[in-house]
């Protein structure tokens, strides 16, 4: 794969329950801690080499920003240092909580 793929909200969800498929966010700090996809690494500039350094490259990743526009940069640069299956969720994060599960902060 030279290019990162889109995947659907149903097709992601069957892959992270089928596979060893990670979810990275991208979305802004806030926006992370208030709901995010269960088990999802948030990925940020301070994140990054860290995420790299314990991910094997033949892992499947699958990006998720607010609606699936930023997420697509952010996967074609994951292709571009190595990983070999990215993919951009279609709809993002928005598209996501309309549809599955999400871990929310309690509220305090």
């Amino acid at each position: 794969m030279e290019q990162f793929a889109h995947i659907s909200v149903q097709d992601a969800q069957q892959k992270l329950s089928s596979s060893n498929a990670k979810v990275v966010d991208i979305r802004d700090e806030n926006s992370f801690a208030i709901g995010h996809i269960p088990q999802a690494h948030h990925l940020t500039n301070g994140t990054l080499q860290q995420f790299m350094a314990n991910t094997d490259f033949a892992t499947p990743v699958i990006v998720c920003c607010y609606h699936g526009i930023s997420s697509q940069q952010a996967a074609q640069f994951l292709i571009h240092q190595g990983f070999e299956e990215v993919y951009s969720l279609d709809g993002g994060f928005e598209a996501w909580r309309h549809n599955q599960p999400i871990a929310q902060k309690p509220i305090e």
